[in-house]
């Protein structure tokens, strides 16, 4: 009787410990004044900036606005793709060369000129017209789009009755 007595406050007292330990959790840093402080100090690490967006990112974000408002089909969709990422690439290029604002207005003049020139001959001239209108005021532009879009629907289905 004498040995299970022991075998079972041996037992009771090792349950016991384990408890203890995983109560007060010593050995992780905790004491019963609370977390402590680690002598050595912690180098902050600075924000990341995020990266400036290429040409082909840019111009991806705005083309679902550009498709749907315009109406494009395949074709003419390359074409506006590649026509804005060119011009968008050379509007950075002048961007880093950082110029005085007279000169660089000037560029920028010209690139859009340039850019025009191209969607014109690559978009027929209704859309070309309903792009140039997105550039100058893109929500009066949206509103009007969808107004057409209406009045198509509504006239190809009185036509048809």
């Amino acid at each position: 009787m004498n040995k299970k007595l022991q075998l079972v406050l041996l037992f009771t007292f090792l349950g016991l410990t384990s408890e203890i330990y995983a109560q007060y959790g010593y050995g992780n840093g905790y004491n019963r004044y609370g977390r402590q402080r680690s002598g050595i100090p912690q180098a902050e690490t600075p924000a990341k900036e995020p990266e400036p967006l290429t040409a082909e990112e840019l111009v991806e974000k705005q083309m679902p606005r550009i498709i749907e408002t315009l109406e494009l089909d395949p074709f003419e969709e390359a074409v506006v793709r590649s026509t804005l990422v060119k011009y968008v690439q050379k509007r950075m290029e002048l961007q880093i060369l950082k110029l005085p604002p007279e000169k660089m207005k000037e560029e920028f003049d010209k690139l859009g000129k340039l850019q025009d020139e191209e969607m014109k001959a690559g978009l027929p001239e209704e859309k070309f017209n309903l792009y140039k209108s997105l550039l100058e005021n893109p929500n009066k532009t949206e509103r009007e789009a969808k107004k057409k879009k209406k009045r198509k629907r509504k006239s190809k289905d009185g036509g048809s009755e």
